[in-house]
Order: structure tokens, then sequence, then C-alpha cells
């Protein structure tokens, strides 16, 4: 029994089938509108021939779009395709964890255990495709290659560094701006320091990272997309609202402690243990490829902390507490060889690990749905066969799930009987995939962040984006389905009275822009 369950492919099974189906399973429960579909019509319009930049603006990574068109054509356009598409990369984490914990030194109880920690604290928080999920699990595997490399000295380990550093890029820009960064410095100056000039890891390191645009840069050119407009809506308008953020960014101690505390605990072993061999002066036991390791890795959790404070979104690093606590684990039985020290941090990753699947995964915090009963959701084939089992249930009708999706269900009714050329703007994004609509809106997702405000420089780029794309596809009605949205597109209108507005439910609204395009 002991030869099977310590068999490799035994564990390969197990990882998959426990990171895979408990996420799968999470993707299920619950809704946040303007979260849990964010790429859902994207991915739809993505399978039909529209792309981003070129056909929608987005200052979220395409590679989720393209990602999930790949699992919509394989499973079909339904909630298991993307839900499944989630699943996949808690898995990729999990895997690489695996392997990461191992190549450490750990031995194959414990780095099962750490990896069924990363598989619980990673994707399950949302459970579907989210932009900032993908380009932090990314983001993490570049740097256990980045650790890898140092370790093991195998200088090839470099591109899958800047390879997965390129994924994070196209999830989400600012995790794989600092680190790359970071890392060329750490590259730069290991090569200044040392006697041996070894080139080879600059080389990988470069290359890893020139092949994948390259390729990209092609597709946009196949695609005709133009690189005008890559720039200014992945690249220049979100640097805009990056320097904003930093400038109103407060540390706040109490606050800045309170949130990660759990990171700190995890992390402080590994700390402690490296200080203390740097200034014992009678056993010098630190070399230059631990004090990399150490800088590496304390350094990379000082850039997902300061991201996760730039992003002013709900925390969803939580998964680098077994991380840390697998650096720890390795720092203990390296340097100091103390039972009782292992026992603590197990106790500290057993609690809180516990504390955050039920804070984010069964109470759904980062979806707005810690005080409200999931148990009151409805099965959400009452709005599409394709939603079939998901437990809908949200923050907007948190008492009468079902009276919202009647709504959302005439609300569909009566978009898939309007034969006019339209756009539908909603946190629902997954009413055009519904209804099969033709066109896409013109901007991927509409909030503060995504749509420029006036007094930002690219305002005008944005407004001018947003109506040529109604006279080109000829719309005649802008569909609303929820509140908020219309204030994003009437202050695009020089005229406002040239739209006609019509209520149709208490979701649905329609303004007729004939007289506008």
């Amino acid at each position: 029994m002991n030869k099977i369950i310590s068999h490799k492919y035994f564990i390969y099974i197990f990882l998959f089938l426990f990171s895979f189906l408990f996420n799968f399973y999470y993707g299920y429960r619950g809704i946040l509108p303007i979260d849990s579909f964010l790429i859902f019509d994207s991915g739809y319009f993505v399978l039909k021939g529209e792309y981003p930049f070129r056909d929608f603006w987005t200052i979220t990574g395409p590679l989720l779009d393209y990602l999930q068109s790949f699992f919509f054509y394989i499973f079909g356009i339904n909630w298991s395709s993307y839900v499944i598409h989630a699943s996949l990369i808690n898995f990729i984490l999990v895997i690489f964890s695996y392997f990461f914990f191992k190549k450490l030194g750990l031995n194959k109880l414990y780095s099962i255990l750490y990896s069924v920690g990363v598989s619980i604290l990673a994707y399950p928080s949302i459970g579907t495709p989210f932009p900032d999920h993908h380009a932090f699990i990314f983001s993490l595997i570049a740097v256990y290659f980045m650790i890898l490399a140092t370790i093991e000295k195998k200088n090839y380990y470099y591109f899958f560094v800047t390879l997965f550093l390129f994924l994070s890029f196209l999830s989400k820009q600012v995790n794989s701006f600092y680190l790359t960064i970071f890392f060329s410095l750490i590259i730069f100056i290991n090569i200044f320091l040392t006697k041996e000039k070894n080139l080879n890891n600059i080389f990988y390191f470069i290359l890893g990272g020139l092949i994948p645009l390259t390729i990209f840069f092609i597709f946009l050119k196949i695609t005709n997309t133009p690189l005008q407009n890559f720039f200014i809506q992945y690249i220049l308008y979100p640097a805009s609202i990056g320097t904003e953020r930093i400038q109103q960014l407060k540390f706040d101690l109490k606050e800045l402690f309170g949130q990660f505390k759990f990171i700190y605990f995890a992390v402080l072993p590994a700390i402690i243990i490296f200080f203390y061999n740097i200034f014992n002066s009678k056993k010098k036991v630190l070399n230059k490829i631990e004090t990399n390791i150490f800088i590496i890795f304390a350094g990379s959790i000082f850039i997902f902390l300061y991201s996760q404070l730039l992003t002013k979104n709900q925390i969803l690093i939580f998964s680098l507490i077994p991380v840390c606590i697998a650096f720890s684990h390795r720092s203990i039985m390296k340097f100091y060889h103390k039972n009782y020290l292992i026992y603590l941090i197990l106790i500290i990753f057993l609690y809180s690990t516990f504390k955050y699947h039920i804070r984010f995964n069964e109470n759904k915090k980062f979806m707005e749905l810690e005080k409200i009963n999931i148990e009151n959701s409805v099965d959400g084939v009452g709005i599409d066969d394709s939603l079939s089992r998901l437990k809908w249930i949200n923050h907007l009708y948190p008492k009468n799930p079902l009276k919202e999706t009647i709504l959302l269900k005439q609300s569909l009714n009566l978009l898939k009987l309007e034969k006019n050329n339209k756009i539908v703007i909603t946190d629902y994004q997954f009413a055009s995939t519904l209804i099969e609509n033709e066109y896409s809106s013109p901007n991927k997702w509409h909030d503060i962040r995504s749509v420029p405000s006036k007094k930002n420089k690219f305002y005008s780029e944005y407004k001018n984006f947003f109506l040529n794309k109604l006279k080109k596809n000829k719309v005649k009605k802008i569909y609303f389905i929820g509140q908020y949205k219309e204030i994003f597109f009437l202050s695009l209108l020089d005229e406002k009275s040239c739209t006609k507005r019509t209520q149709i439910n208490e979701l649905l609204s329609v303004h007729d822009v004939e007289n506008c395009t």
C-alpha cells in the first residue's frame, strides 16, 4: 500500500483530482457579476472572430479571452467549460508547486501536504477565470523557476522564468513588470560580482521573453489589430491609472500587518534563520547560492504584497502561505534541525489554511457573499440551460435570487426578439453569448477603472474607439442590463438629446442611438 501511495503517478493523479475538483465545486458556488462573468462573453466573441484591442477596449489580459475561447470550442459554451478553465490553472500551479517543494528538499508527504494547501487557497476563492489570479499564478511559477535556476545552476530554467512572466503580463500587468525588473537586476549583479562571466543565463532569460513576444506581435498582425490600440489600452492607459494609485497609496501599518499576518508568520522562521546565520560569527553556513535564494524569495514576496495593495481588490495571494511555510521548512531542516519548529509552522499552516478556506471558499468573501446565506441560492438553469447547477445568488438580490433570474430570463428573451444591430452593456457578461448577439460591446467591461474618466488624457482615445464601433457596425440600439452602467455611455455623447431611452423592466433598459451614428 505504501508503495502505491508513494508512486509518482498516484501522486500526480491525486493532486490533479483534488486541485481540479476542489476548484470545480467552488466555481459553482455563488457569483459576483462584475467579476464572475468577466471573460464569458469575450471568450465567445473571440471564438466568433472579434478580438481584444481591435474590436473591444480592454485593460485586462487578452490571454484569458483566447484561452476561454479554446475551452468553449472544446467543451461547448456553458458554465462547466468556464469553470474547467480556472480548475486547470489551479492544477498547473499545484503540480509546479509540488515539483518546487521537492526540489527544495522536502519529502513527498510534506510536498503533497503543502501543495494541497496551495490548491485550497489559490483559485477556489473565485472559482472562475479571473485576470488577477492568472497573473499571480504565472508569476509565482516564474519565481519557482528563478529559485530552481539558482539551486541547480541550469541555465535553461531562465527561459521558463521569462516565459511565465510574459504569460503573467498577458493576464495582468503589475506582478510581471516588477518581477522582471527585480530578476534582471539579480542576474546582472551576479554576473558583475562573479569571476566566471557566464552569459548563458542572460541568453535564456531574454529568449524566454523574446519568443512569446514575437509570436504575440505576429498574432496581432495576422488579426489586423493595430499596435497603437494595444499600447494605449494595455500599457499607456493602465500606467496612468497605476501612477495615480501609487501616488494615493498610503501604508497603514496596522492594516498592512493585519491583512497579511499569516504570510508574515509563515515566512518569519526563514527570515530569522537567514539573519541569524549572517550574524553568527562562529558558524558561517551561508554561501552565495543560499543568499541569492533568500533574496529572490523574500523580494518576490514583497512584490506580491505590494502589487496586491495596488490592485485595491480583495486579497487573493493567501496561497503564498503554504509556499512560505515550505520555504521556512527547508530553512529549518537545512540550518537549524529543530523538530519543534517544524511542528510550529505546521500548526500555522493548518490553522491559516482552514481559516481562509472558510472565509474565502465557503463564505465567498472575495465575491462579497460573506454575509449572505448561499443556501438561499437558486439553480442558474432558470436563466439558461448552459448555467445549469450554478448556485445563483449575489449581493444585488441576496434575499430574492429567484426574482433576479426571472428578470434576466425575461430580458434575454426580449433581446432575442430584437432584430436591429445592437450591443449589450452589462455586468452579466454572458448575455451576449446566450442571445448569440453579433457584436461585442465596445468595452470588455464597464467600471471606473476600465473606462477612462474625462480628466484622463486617454479619454478622447476611448471615446473615439467607442463611437467608431457604433458607426462601423451600424448599431441602432444599446441595451443595458443592470444598474449604474448608463453613465459610462451617456458621457460619451456630445448631444444626449439624440438618444431615446426606454425602461423595459427592473433590470433592462434600452437607448435608441440611430440618430447619433
